[in-house]
């Protein structure tokens, strides 16, 4: 496994954003954590992140509006959305947006990096 594939997580709920780095770093990712996607927009890791998975919900800029932003500015990072809502929006939805997949919380560990190894090309 590559030490520089980051995986970048934004959820504004500290304890699924631990849960996700140790999860990620188990199966030998290199992560980043945020609590916004004003904080990810504003970081250094922009650039460098392979894979990014974010919630949907979330205070000041949602996750819609985090792709809608990441396409405007040219960023084709391959996201995956997270969410606690009981309907995903249409926006949302795996190539409706730009997204490649939406999970529901809770979800299956094994899905989550499966989709994650196969976006980046490893095998499961």
């Amino acid at each position: 496994m590559s030490d520089t594939a980051i995986v970048s997580v934004i959820d504004d709920d500290e304890s699924v954003r631990v849960a996700l780095d140790g999860l990620l770093r188990s199966h030998g990712y290199s992560v980043r954590t945020y609590a916004s996607a004003i904080d990810f927009l504003s970081s250094a890791e922009l650039e460098n992140t392979a894979c990014l998975l974010s919630d949907i919900q979330m205070p000041g800029m949602t996750g819609v509006q985090l792709l809608d932003e990441l396409r405007a500015r040219g960023v084709d990072i391959p996201l995956i959305f997270i969410t606690g809502l009981p309907a995903v929006p249409p926006r949302a939805r795996p190539g409706a947006g730009g997204s490649v997949a939406v999970f529901a919380k809770p979800f299956r560990c094994a899905e989550l990096v499966a989709c994650i190894e196969s976006i980046l090309g490893r095998q499961a």
